[in-house]
């Protein structure tokens, strides 16, 4: 951390730096004919004060354990993060002029295809979270001596997952976060709420038990003033509010409510904003001091097999509890593991882990979306985050889950209490649309084990796969229908039930598979073989033994699930074999369930033994 006090050279040599990211900024988009150099320009005088000043960090390495992170959350000012890398000698100043193209990574928003970049921020008011994963990384699992810095809007401040964010970082005490927001009074459509009421903008904080400091945006020397206090600040974590113009620098753009998201028209318009940006550079031969981050590095991640199940066939375990059960195993052979909860904990069972484990596991009350970015966080620091909630609220963060997706981040979401059989606790509690809704993301692996041997396994799997996972936990106690040694693998299926005389196969998972099982006796009495197949994995799926379990059974598939009907179990076979000709008769949630009795709700919703048995019939006949 520099100090606050600054020869006026040095001054000079900060306030030239955010000149140039201006000049860049314009240029790039101005090639481009599309961006926000407006919103760049607000902030280009605090970013090149941390890059060029505050910030301790490997410009050859962005990632380097002991540096400095910096997130920008207002993702449409990616021109002058690109500008403050190429500035540190990242890469050549002519790749800006890829801005916005096929052929670079330098896109309209940033996402972690750059090495500099720790999670995609197209979308508004994620980055705190964000950067809470990655402090509560350095204070709480590695013990490393870094700050994290957020760049936020004054837009994006509004939304609800900020002020989520502001709660847990005030509860964990984060003193090595600092956020800055660019208060810069103009938003896309009209000016910001509070526009520059910075005493507002220093109660809302303040209230929130953040140490909130008021700063002129564009003043440097009072910029890094303000960072050295937060630096010294104790016990707290702490937000600069700065108040800045946008266009800044630029007299035909500067605090004007039309150049949102508009480039600078490329040819005069360019030129003239350019030659004035560049007679506000400043005289003299001072350099830039880019601060090396501290000799420091994390601990080596152990990693271990886990030992074997402890259930046995014939057990009765819930699916949820065996997850419980998993991750405080693989917490004790894996480092990397950490754990995060949304208050749900003593009905997902991470409160297993957590016990065991409390520095690598994280209370975010119900707080879902901070939940998400800061499990995004920590996994942009290398560790394997297990983030658990009832199915249902992981729908609050579904923007979130979207983004990680996007950053092709490392996490593993497991929601529990799925489907009507979770009973008297109604529709507003029964995830019915979880496995569409995770499914829909490109490259996300979703498992939905049956019983407890095979979610123990799973839950190793999903830990050793580099990517996002979603699992899908019950909340009854079901049968354990797998012995301890058996091993399940992604993208994999069994098939239970089978002989040469099948007319149909039967397809399921979760709890559906046992009245599927169920089904399957009451046909064999009634001289009908059926086949069933427990679909474990879902995405990716295994196609061919649908396929050959198709061609066996005359074309007939009936696949059951505790789900909607849309984008669940059954639409993810019929994409599987449809290239076959194969006809996929579903039975599913069509309905707004109601309060019951879980049984009776399986029964009642069509989704139980009676009703897989008077399926087969109608196909079959």
């Amino acid at each position: 951390m520099a100090s606050a006090a600054l020869s006026q050279e040095t001054l000079n040599v900060l306030h030239s730096k955010a000149t140039q990211l201006r000049i860049d900024s314009v240029r790039a988009t101005s090639e481009a004919g599309s961006g926000h150099p407006s919103s760049c320009c607000s902030a280009a005088d605090i970013v090149a004060t941390l890059f060029f000043s505050v910030m301790r960090y490997d410009p050859n390495n962005p990632k380097a354990s002991n540096s400095d992170r910096f997130v920008l959350s207002k993702g449409h000012a990616a021109p002058l993060l690109y500008a403050a890398w190429a500035e540190a000698g990242l890469f050549p100043k002519s790749d800006l002029l890829k801005l916005r193209t096929l052929t670079s990574d330098l896109e309209g928003h940033p996402t972690p295809r750059l090495s500099f970049v720790d999670m995609a921020t197209g979308s508004l008011g994620q980055g705190l979270s964000v950067g809470i994963g990655i402090a509560l990384n350095a204070k709480s699992v590695d013990k490393l001596d870094h700050r994290t810095y957020v760049l936020m809007g004054d837009g994006e401040s509004v939304e609800g997952s900020v002020w989520e964010a502001a709660e847990v970082a005030r509860h964990h005490r984060l003193d090595n976060l600092c956020a800055i927001v660019d208060v810069n009074r103009l938003g896309q459509s009209d000016p910001t709420m509070l526009q520059h009421d910075m005493d507002g903008y220093r109660a809302r904080w303040s209230g929130f038990g953040w140490h909130a400091i008021v700063v002129d945006g564009h003043d440097i020397a009072a910029l890094v003033a303000a960072f050295d206090e937060a630096a010294r600040t104790k016990g707290k974590p702490t937000v600069l509010l700065a108040k800045t113009f946008k266009g800044q620098g630029i007299s035909f753009m500067a605090d004007s409510p039309s150049w949102h998201g508009k480039p600078v028209p490329k040819g005069e318009e360019t030129q003239k904003a350019i030659d004035e940006l560049t007679r506000q550079l400043k005289p003299g031969n001072g350099t830039a001091q880019i601060n090396p981050p501290a000799a420091a590095a994390a601990a080596p991640a152990t990693r271990a097999a886990l030992p074997p199940s402890p259930y046995k066939a014939g057990d009765a375990a819930a699916t949820r509890e065996a997850f419980g059960v998993a991750l405080e195993a693989l917490g004790g052979v894996n480092s990397s593991v950490v754990g995060l909860d949304a208050d749900v904990k003593n009905s997902t069972y991470t409160d297993k882990f957590g016990k065991k484990f409390p520095n690598r596991f994280f209370e975010n009350f119900i707080a879902e979306q901070n939940m998400l970015g800061a499990a995004a966080g920590l996994a942009a620091c290398g560790k394997v985050p297990f983030v658990a909630t009832f199915a249902a609220f992981f729908t609050r963060a579904y923007d979130f889950i979207r983004m990680a997706a996007i950053s092709q981040s490392n996490i593993k979401l497991v929601g529990t209490h799925v489907g009507v059989s979770i009973g008297e606790d109604g529709p507003s509690q029964m995830g019915l649309e979880d496995i569409a809704m995770m499914a829909a993301q490109p490259g996300v692996v979703v498992l939905y084990p049956s019983d407890a041997t095979c979610t123990y396994r799973l839950i190793e799997a999903a830990a050793n796969h580099k990517g996002m996972v979603y699992i899908r936990a019950g909340r009854p106690k079901s049968p354990v229908l797998y012995g301890p040694e058996e091993t399940f693998s992604i993208g994999g299926s069994r098939v239970l039930r089978q002989s040469a005389d099948d007319t149909l196969t039967i397809i399921a998972a979760g709890v559906t598979l046992f009245e599927a099982l169920k089904a399957h006796d009451q046909l064999k009495a009634a001289g009908i073989a059926v086949r069933v197949i427990d679909l474990y994995s879902i995405a990716p799926i295994d196609q061919a033994t649908l396929i050959a379990s198709a061609r066996a059974t005359r074309g007939r598939l009936l696949t059951v699930e505790d789900h909607y009907a849309h984008g669940g179990l059954g639409d993810a076979v019929l994409n599987a074999v449809s290239a076959e000709g194969v006809k996929v008769h579903k039975l599913a949630v069509r309905t707004i369930p109601h309060s019951g009795k879980p049984d009776e709700l399986v029964d009642h919703f069509g989704i139980g033994a009676r009703s897989i048995v008077e399926a087969a019939k109608q196909i079959i006949k």
